[in-house]
């Protein structure tokens, strides 16, 4: 009866087939679209239904069963380019759904397809690709209003334009639930001008449907699969789906999106795509995978935050030298290292890196001088964007603050008032008093020194001067960044009411030396972050006498 059990229940996960899909990837040398008389087949292009994985022959013809619903898309190969749309959004797949999308939802989906065509034929054009070459990487758009779609353009995508960057892509979250936002925030991104690849998060989804299955309709009709892989250089890269619906709830007066929960996980349609594509991709090839939900994270193991089949994933990547794995959702900055105890088993640590998003704490705090919302995160990094630097198979990211120069990588304060990070206390303080670098010589035992270095991590080290003085080394903790607390407790109107301080993963301090005496010093400190390379800054630190009794008792 077990038995039995058992294969009824393998028999209901495999999908249903339906027809078998025939067409050809070709060379389109007019770039017109169209399989003309005489343009070439491109031969050893995978083709995947999402589940199985095929590859064209010498004349580029493929043929692949179906299930009754299903997107067909290609493995864009190294040395060709994808066409893009108005929107600068990669064409390389084409929706095979008959009946179209279910009814009920609030965004539009699928209008049926009808029956599959006599051919389903992709073009590609060929296209230098160097195997040294950046990408923008975001995180979390993320935008709740047309005003914040107005500060993704002006605060981060202006400063892109004329970018040597080969291509970008944004990690899930694109927009804050509004899917009709979709057409301008593709619009304004397109402005790069570079192809933009899109990951699905829990913001893409459509609340409304009964489950996982037709829960991304209406991100799968404007951007694609939900999963799929491309080459660029020596590089493969993943763009993955770890965002499970578990289905939508009723409408109610405090339910009125209708959204119910969703756990990160990988389905099994897309750990059997993930097994068969990396059969297809050699040992020394960089793997680069991207998406929303971290596989793990300081924050803690909630099923909705971290990946919870993670393992799964580990056990088709181990033996691999060359991996990097990026996420978003969190709304802060982590580096973490996967080894044999976390079920990973490869000649070196697997780096996953999750980055620091584009709307920062939502798209709150006060606003600068452009009417921008500052937006730093919870853990006190600005909000901003990473580029990808690729050099074969081997790959640094870089952290850029939005509106800021390069160089800005570290926040230095000051923490002299210990209590003064308490909401009570501070009403009596100017706004940074606190966190400054003028104090009095009493206070001086008592003073720390804290480092926010915005892209660090467990290999980096920070180590600060004084006056000339001897270098002191600082030690990675794990608290509430003293600045980022006193943003968010003085300027309570301007954030969203869910945004609270967080603990920051990439915070350093040491005490000053009890020695200082009176005199202006300059404090340098430096950092090595986790690609070894070396950051600097520099505060001023005026210590003034003690405000002791005077010598000399008064006179009445």
């Amino acid at each position: 009866m077990l038995r039995t059990a058992v294969l009824l229940g393998l028999l209901a996960a495999m999908p249903v087939w339906g027809a078998t899909a025939r067409g050809t990837v070709f060379e389109d040398l007019n770039a017109n679209g169209v399989l003309d008389e005489g343009e070439p087949g491109i031969a050893k292009v995978r083709v995947s239904n999402g589940h199985d994985v095929v590859l064209t022959d010498s004349a580029g013809e493929y043929a692949l069963r179906l299930p009754a619903e299903t997107i067909i898309f290609i493995t864009k190969p190294a040395g060709y380019r994808t066409p893009v749309n108005g929107r600068q959004l990669p064409q390389f797949y084409y929706i095979h759904q008959p009946d179209g999308s279910p009814g009920g939802l609030r965004y539009q989906g699928i209008a049926p397809t009808g029956p599959l065509p006599e051919a389903v034929n992709f073009p590609l054009q060929a296209s230098e690709e160097p195997s040294v070459f950046d990408a923008i990487l975001f995180a979390d758009t993320q935008p709740q209003t047309e005003a914040e779609l107005d500060y993704i353009r002006d605060d981060v995508v202006a400063e892109l334009i004329g970018t040597d960057a080969r291509f970008g892509m944004t990690l899930g979250d694109i927009t804050f639930d509004d899917m009709s936002m979709f057409p301008r925030i593709n619009s304004i991104i397109a402005q790069i001008g570079i192809p933009w690849y899109n990951v699905p998060g829990n913001h893409e989804l459509n609340l409304l449907a009964e489950g996982d299955r037709y829960s991304l309709e209406t991100f799968k009709r404007v951007f694609g699969p939900p999963y799929y892989a491309f080459e660029y250089g020596d590089a493969v890269f993943f763009v993955l789906d770890n965002i499970y619906y578990n289905g939508g709830g009723e409408v109610t007066a405090d339910n009125f999106r209708g959204n119910g929960g969703y756990v990160a996980k990988f389905d099994d349609d897309q750990l059997r795509w993930i097994k068969n594509e990396l059969e297809h991709v050699p040992n020394d090839k960089l793997v680069f995978l991207a998406m929303h939900s971290p596989l793990e994270t300081y924050l803690g193991d909630a099923p909705g935050v971290t990946t919870q089949n993670r393992r799964d994933l580990f056990r088709m990547l181990s033996g691999r030298e060359h991996l990097y794995a990026v996420a978003g959702h969190t709304h802060t900055t982590e580096h973490r290292y996967f080894d044999a105890d976390d079920g990973f088993n490869g000649p070196r640590p697997f780096h996953h890196h999750v980055l620091a998003t584009v709307s920062g704490s939502w798209w709150g705090g006060p606003f600068d001088t452009r009417g921008i919302p500052t937006t730093d995160q919870r853990d006190g990094t600005p909000n901003g964007y990473h580029v990808l630097e690729v050099d074969g198979v081997d790959m640094t990211v870089r952290f850029k603050a939005a509106g800021q120069p390069e160089d800005f990588q570290m926040r230095i304060v000051f923490d002299v008032h210990h209590g003064g990070g308490r909401v009570d206390g501070m009403r009596d303080f100017r706004p940074g008093e606190l966190l400054d670098g003028r104090m009095n010589v009493d206070q001086v035992p008592a003073a720390a020194v804290y480092v926010n270095l915005f892209d660090g991590g467990p290999n980096s080290t920070v180590e600060f001067s004084i006056g000339g003085g001897e270098v002191i080394e600082m030690r990675r903790v794990l608290l509430i960044d003293p600045w980022i607390n006193e943003v968010l407790i003085r300027n309570p109107d301007t954030k969203k009411t869910w945004v609270q301080p967080q603990a920051s993963s990439h915070l350093w301090t040491a005490d000053l030396p009890d020695t200082l005496g009176p005199g202006v010093y300059t404090l340098s400190v430096r950092a090595i972050d986790e690609f070894g390379r070396e950051h600097h800054a520099h505060r001023v630190v005026e210590i003034e006498g003690s405000p002791a009794s005077p010598t000399q008792p008064h006179r009445y």
